[in-house]
């Protein structure tokens, strides 16, 4: 698929049939994520793949946001692994995880899968529920699965500001 073309496909799919992503798949999407750029090359992302019916429920009980979705990926960096910016006020690591989810959303819609980025979860208590190191911190959950029969983009979707609203030249 053209990036034009994968940009434009592109939305947040709030329903989900029980269509499971085939495993081809999901490695070309994880591979994109691996590919995607870090501040100093650091790659502090950790890439969680929930896919088994223990895992998705762990997924349920911190958010509403699954929609059915067949596969959820759990987006973390390592804290103890991120780049300090010269002012000291800022660290790489929670951009470079949205780089990276950014990268792996993407590619799901190259690949004829859809998704939703969701911030919308207990971070805490999913980092608990999955069992990860305590350096890691969850950014983001992104479902993956096919859309269910009528499904598509909300209304609102297609309604975007003109480029003289988001960019001003200097």
């Amino acid at each position: 698929m053209e990036f034009k073309q994968v940009i434009r496909d592109r939305y947040s799919c709030k329903k989900y049939s029980p269509r499971q992503v085939p495993e081809d798949a999901l490695g070309r999407i994880l591979e994109a994520g691996r590919l995607a750029p870090t501040a100093k090359n650091l790659q502090e992302q950790h890439v969680y793949v929930c896919r088994s019916p223990e895992a998705l429920a762990k997924i349920d009980e911190t958010t509403p946001c699954r929609y059915g979705a067949t596969t959820v990926l759990a987006v973390a960096f390592d804290k103890e692994n991120v780049y300090t910016y010269p002012d000291g006020d800022r660290q790489s690591g929670v951009e470079d995880a949205a780089i990276v989810a950014t990268h792996l959303m993407l590619a799901a819609t190259d690949e004829g899968v859809d998704s939703c980025w969701i911030n919308c979860f207990h971070a805490q208590l999913l980092h608990e529920l999955l069992g990860l190191p305590e350096n890691e911190e969850i950014l983001m959950l992104l479902d993956l699965g096919y859309a269910a029969e009528g499904s598509g983009p909300l209304p609102n979707h297609f309604l975007r500001k003109s480029l003289s609203e988001t960019v001003t030249d200097l």
